[in-house]
């Protein structure tokens, strides 16, 4: 079975981006530690988030200093039940990925992928890869060519 970060590599290796991989000694499994490991502020790391909406997947790429809001995911998704955050097991059965290391492409099952609108408040934002210890710079243009994301507004930040 090939490693998690070699298949965001090659499944990269497609697009005309030059996108590349940085795989660190320390944890970058939420995004303090990621921003602290890239050097950039926590809104600049791209935390994607495996949801069940009843029971539908849907990946959520947002900032790391914003939080979804259930009712507006529902919302979007024009879905009833409840939302939860997928378990680890779960996650990683459904995207191939560990938390922590979400990737919001080249996912074992194909997943909905929403990317939310606060990302565009930098140019350049960076996602997991893999692994918890991955981090890929990517424009919100990239990601969303990259995902056949759907952009969409699901967030408040983290001080509201």
């Amino acid at each position: 079975m090939m490693n998690p970060v070699e298949r965001v590599r090659r499944y990269l290796a497609q697009f005309p981006y030059d996108i590349e991989i940085f795989e660190f000694d320390e944890s970058t499994s939420t995004a303090e530690l990621a921003a602290r490991a890239v050097g950039v502020e926590v809104g600049q790391i791209a935390k994607s988030i495996l949801f069940l909406v009843g029971d539908e997947p849907v990946i959520v790429v947002t900032c790391g200093d914003r939080k979804v809001s259930q009712s507006r995911l529902k919302h979007h998704l024009g879905l009833k039940g409840k939302v939860k955050m997928a378990d680890a097991y779960t996650t990683e059965r459904i995207t191939g990925y560990p938390p922590g290391g979400v990737c919001p492409f080249a996912l074992e099952q194909p997943v909905r992928v929403l990317i939310d609108t606060s990302l565009r408040r930098f140019p350049v934002v960076y996602i997991a890869a893999g692994s918890p210890s991955s981090a890929a710079p990517v424009t919100v243009e990239q990601l969303l060519a990259i995902t056949r994301g759907e952009p969409c507004d699901l967030c408040k930040s983290t001080g509201d």
